[in-house]
């Protein structure tokens, strides 16, 4: 059912933060830090997968994600919701289910048999399709799914995820300069915020992990 009614972008925000927090998803350890894809370390680590075993915070989360696309958008907006493999995928659905809209998906690349192909499901030339993912760190990810769909002959100006980390500045601008707007829930700093007011880590890790934050790569270069 397409929802109707919705908190400011403040409060969906304290409430996503205050929900990943409740399910152990948010992940902070500046003293051992994670090690990302790209092989640099990182003080922190957000695990929105967890999500599709939670009902009540997932159907919430999806709820504010569709309102969010909505109200930002377009109520008419869209003709196709994808969802990025492997992670996009259940929320593609939901948010396509809340919409009363076609969900699709895309592959990080062909199959390599069959119809070798990256999209599954049925996508059409024309068509405005929303590209949803868990989350998205600088945006470099999100260009193949889009470029794929683009291929089809639709067209994809927007991606929705839950998550955006927003601490490094060349995000907005490596979407933009695709022609993509991007569409969140809420950052890391909202996770922060609310982490501090419920005292859900020591101060020590708090300050480490505002450190990182505030100059991700100078921190990682000091440790790598």
């Amino acid at each position: 059912m397409i929802p109707t009614s919705f908190p400011s972008k403040d409060e969906i925000a304290r409430l996503t933060a205050r929900m990943l927090l409740e399910i152990g998803a948010v992940n902070f350890r500046p003293e051992d830090p994670f090690i990302l894809a790209s092989g640099k370390p990182s003080a922190t680590y957000i695990d929105c997968r967890k999500l599709i075993s939670f009902p009540r915070i997932r159907s919430t989360l999806m709820d504010f994600l569709t309102i969010t696309v909505m109200r930002d958008a377009g109520f008419e907006a869209f003709d196709n919701i994808a969802g990025g493999e492997t992670a996009g995928i259940p929320f593609a659905a939901l948010v396509a289910e809340r919409m009363a809209l076609p969900m699709t998906y895309v592959r990080k690349k062909p199959k390599g048999y069959g119809r070798n192909a990256r999209i599954e499901g049925a996508m059409t030339e024309g068509q405005r399709v929303l590209l949803v993912e868990d989350l998205t760190t600088d945006g470099g990810s999100k260009l193949s799914f889009v470029d794929a769909i683009r291929e089809t002959g639709a067209t994809c100006g927007h991606t929705a995820v839950i998550f955006y980390y927003d601490i490094f500045p060349e995000t907005t601008k490596t979407l933009g300069d695709h022609g993509v707007t991007l569409h969140h829930l809420c950052t890391w700093w909202d996770v922060l915020a609310e982490a501090r007011a419920q005292k859900a880590f020591d101060d020590a890790t708090l300050a480490e992990v505002e450190a990182f934050l505030k100059a991700p790569r100078d921190w990682q270069d000091a440790r790598s």
